[in-house]
């Protein structure tokens, strides 16, 4: 895929997905009301959290772009995006939505955003052993093994990894 196209499908990947899931349903389900259990320091943690999945999925979703594919299966990148936070997490993009949902669940005191946040979570987990491992896993097989001998699925790395096996 051209640069340019691949730029506007990422775009469009990026507010069909994470910005529908993280941003919008959230809102709708809080209607932006603080909770009775509202604090200052569970706001701005959440406030942290929602900034920081934000700037990590418009990173990856910019990876996307310049690597000539989309993180969306319909459009994927010719080769394995292995740059940036997919140096420290395979699914970095996932992780940024739920730390955005999970933040607006404490910045909003909302219970039912918890709920939502587990499951959110455990959509993505099947999601990742069911169709996502699986494709990678026939597409770049020798890239991926290697890939997934050395990062993990959920759980970041400290230290980037740098394509050593």
């Amino acid at each position: 895929m051209k640069p340019r196209r691949a730029s506007w499908a990422s775009a469009a990947f990026f507010v069909a997905a994470p910005v529908v899931v993280a941003g919008l349903i959230p809102a709708w389900i809080t209607r932006w009301r603080v909770g009775a259990d509202g604090s200052a320091p569970l706001m701005l943690t959440g406030a942290v959290l929602i900034a920081a999945g934000a700037v990590v999925a418009i990173d990856c979703v910019l990876r996307f772009a310049r690597s000539g594919g989309t993180p969306a299966p319909i459009a994927p990148s010719e080769r394995l995006v292995v740059e940036g936070p997919y140096r420290h997490v395979r699914n970095p993009i996932y992780l940024a939505a739920l730390a955005a949902i999970l933040g607006q669940a404490l910045a909003f005191a909302s219970a039912a955003l918890i709920a939502y946040f587990m499951a959110v979570a455990l959509t993505l987990h099947v999601l990742v052993l069911s169709y996502e491992e699986p494709t990678l896993k026939r597409s770049f097989p020798e890239d991926y093994a290697a890939y997934q001998r050395n990062v993990r699925r959920w759980l970041p790395r400290l230290s980037p990894w740098r394509g050593e096996t």
